[in-house]
């Protein structure tokens, strides 16, 4: 009997399917021998020797393995084929004893026929360099998170904790939190003309884009009003017509990172949600007739690479089903990142002959839609650029240069395949309408024009989509970590979300507030970067693990001396309006081990104790950016003031939504009438409503 040893028991039945009699397959469920919860275990004097142990809930597990291992023949570990994986497999091996010059390693991209039984064939000895990367990594982690979580939980409150890749990743979303705050609108505006040939009904728009020759910069009504003088009765002339045409290219195949991202801007799935359905889809699901089956490669990657016999099945289907115009001359060829591992091929499904809609019937609706997203995105990555006719005209009107572009798809090339999500461009400069046959020289006719004011808005806030892509476009930790990273976060308070936008929490702020004060040269995208390009040279370059790491602890050991030695930062107790019904004195907002809550101020000769649920939070502060709370004046009506009454002053009788208005730039206001509610702008001279 041979022994295959997995991780997750949910490939079990789709992998038994290709190994044939004789086997035996057996789930670790993961790790099974780990650096101890408890205790730090690592001996930073001897070498930074990591002391492993046997994880506690997997000792049965463990048991089973050697029981198993000792009838078997041959012994084969099959973990992920990633970093990760390998350590699991040393592990393992560790465990079992087995000799590590034993060829006891197999890899596969897919749980498909072909690929399983392709590996059976090449087992390998434990690649080392693979193993001591990730060990590294996990050191790393430990180091700064047991030697940097205790110093902030000790300097702001306690379950605090630091993390070199999610405190990077925290002072993203605060960074731009904060700029979004600071950020002040500037008025500017535009001017639009409705045009149409002599003649002829049909109307298109056109946007001034120069005056005198200069590109069009309208500060304010008053330029408007001067540059726009008797443009009613002047003649509009077309003075310039541009034809072009352009190609637009496939995207590549899906990485983790755009996987994750496409997975929420166009089937709305969370991170969370998008990783456990391709792992659903990677380990097989359940098909009337054919049993488990695994529906794509590899999940985990940060390639775009596909293999040969991958380009061959989408050059016969294409060419079968779209016909040979819609395959390229060449296959298409895309470039990892300079930093990619480049490990494993692109996220794509294992065949082309299981289609998405034949599946649908057995499928859960999401794994439904991250299967169609994979097949298609694929199938398109393979196929011929779609192609389109320009058409840029220019018309003249006094010294007004108004500018419309006419675009028309002419083949539909990777497009009949996959819709791509395009981006919405503010401010834009070009206004594209359908046109009508014109000729340079040719007058238009004056309908009527739009001088609209506007203000620049901040940047928007990080969705989960845009902070894994921002995360990967900076190089801040790997693939497999993206997901888990932006969990963390929320699941330690340090970000909230509001519709699909993230925004740090009071308390995330001062986090990360605080490592900037001392550690600012370690959380920082370039450091954390260079950090892992450092861990890819241990797995790629047989770097040795210990002098990275003995290099970064002389780096961090006299950060933790300095920050261990400084201020504290621990919140004053908030001030509230809400009066104690034992003594008089106003009650506090305290924090203890457990959150939160009302305590008199009177304390300690009163120690009235209240829940903190007597408080409603509603809306964003605009002058500070923290939480507004619902109150009631002597009166009984209802107002709203910040959390933050000691040193924000700032009231509001109706709800602050947290947003500014796009026409003036002060802050919108919830107002509920007879049921309906509408968003508005609070200053009473703006018109701005939202329905």
């Amino acid at each position: 009997m041979k022994l295959v040893i997995i991780e997750s028991p949910n490939k079990r039945e789709s992998l038994k399917k290709y190994l044939g009699e004789g086997f035996e397959v057996m789930s670790t469920k993961g790790h099974i021998r780990d650096l101890p919860i408890k205790t730090f275990a690592i001996d930073i004097k001897n070498n930074f020797k990591p002391t492993y142990e046997i994880m506690p809930d997997k000792n049965n597990i463990v048991n089973e393995l050697k029981r198993e291992a000792k009838k078997a023949d041959e012994i084969l570990i099959a973990s992920d084929p990633d970093r990760e994986g390998e350590a699991i497999a040393w592990h393992i091996a560790y465990i079992l004893g087995i000799d590590e010059n034993q060829k006891c390693r197999i890899t596969f991209n897919e749980i498909s026929k072909t690929a399983v039984q392709n590996a059976l064939t090449k087992p390998r000895i434990i690649d080392q360099n693979l193993v001591d990367a990730q060990q590294a990594r996990r050191i790393l982690d430990r180091l700064v998170g047991y030697k940097v979580s205790p110093i902030i939980c000790k300097k702001i409150k306690s379950n605090l904790s630091a993390g070199r890749v999610q405190s990077v990743c925290l002072k993203l979303v605060v960074d731009r939190e904060r700029e979004i705050l600071n950020f002040k609108p500037e008025e500017y505006w535009t001017v639009a003309v409705d045009l149409n040939k002599q003649n002829d009904k049909q109307i298109f728009k056109a946007l001034a884009v120069l005056y005198k020759g200069k590109k069009v910069k309208f500060k304010n009504r008053e330029e408007v009003e001067n540059a726009t003088l008797d443009i009613e009765k002047a003649e509009y002339k077309i003075t310039k017509i541009k034809r072009s045409k352009t190609l637009s290219h496939a995207p590549a195949p899906f990485t983790t990172s755009t996987m994750q991202q496409e997975a929420q801007n166009k089937a709305g799935l969370s991170t969370a949600q998008a990783t456990k359905v391709a792992q659903i889809l990677y380990e097989g699901v359940e098909i009337p007739g054919e049993g488990k089956t695994a529906l794509i490669t590899y999940i985990r990657t940060d390639s775009t690479r596909v293999s040969q016999d991958a380009v061959e099945m989408a050059k016969k289907y294409i060419g079968k089903e779209y016909g040979e115009k819609y395959l390229p001359n060449k296959p298409n060829v895309y470039a990892s990142k300079k930093e990619a591992q480049d490990a494993h091929e692109a996220i794509r499904p294992i065949t082309l002959d299981r289609r998405p809609d034949d599946l649908k019937s057995c499928l859960k609706p999401e794994v439904y839609k991250l299967y169609k997203l994979i097949y298609e995105r694929f199938l398109a990555s393979q196929m011929s650029p779609a192609e389109y006719d320009n058409v840029t005209v220019d018309i003249q009107a006094n010294d007004l240069t108004f500018r419309v572009t006419g675009k028309t798809m002419t083949f539909a090339g990777w497009t009949s395949a996959y819709k791509q999500v395009e981006e919405k461009q503010e401010n834009s400069e070009e206004i594209t309408d359908k046109l009508p046959l014109i000729q340079e020289g040719e007058i238009l006719h004056f309908n009527s024009i739009k001088k609209e004011q506007k203000f620049t808005k901040p940047p928007s806030r990080y969705t989960e989509s845009s902070l894994i892509k921002a995360m990967d476009e900076y190089g801040i930790g790997r693939p497999a970590t993206y997901a888990p990273t932006i969990a963390v976060l929320a699941n330690r308070n340090y970000t909230e979300k509001d519709k699909k936008y993230l925004y740090p929490t009071e308390i995330g702020m001062k986090v990360t507030d605080f490592l900037q004060k001392y550690f600012s040269s370690i959380f920082n995208i370039d450091f954390t970067a260079d950090m892992e390009t450092k861990l890819d040279d241990i797995a790629e370059k047989n770097e040795d693990w210990h002098k990275v790491i003995s290099k970064f602890w002389r780096f961090l050991e006299p950060l933790l001396t300095n920050a261990n030695d400084g201020e504290k930062m621990k919140a004053e107790p908030e001030k509230t309006d809400i009066k104690c019904e034992k003594c008089g004195h106003f009650m506090v907002i305290r924090e203890g081990k457990y959150g939160k809550f009302l305590g008199c101020s009177n304390f300690p000769t009163c120690k009235n104790i209240k829940p903190l649920d007597q408080i409603v939070y509603k809306g964003i502060c605009p002058k500070c950016g923290k939480r507004m709370t619902e109150r009631k004046s002597k009166s009984g009506k209802v107002y709203f003031s910040c959390e933050d009454y000691t040193n924000c002053k700032f009231m509001s009788w109706d709800e602050p939504t947290g947003k500014v208005c796009p026409k003036c730039g002060e802050y919108l206001v919830k107002k509920t009438f007879k049921g309906k509610t509408t968003t508005k702008c609070s200053n009473k001279e703006c018109d701005y409503i939202e329905e």
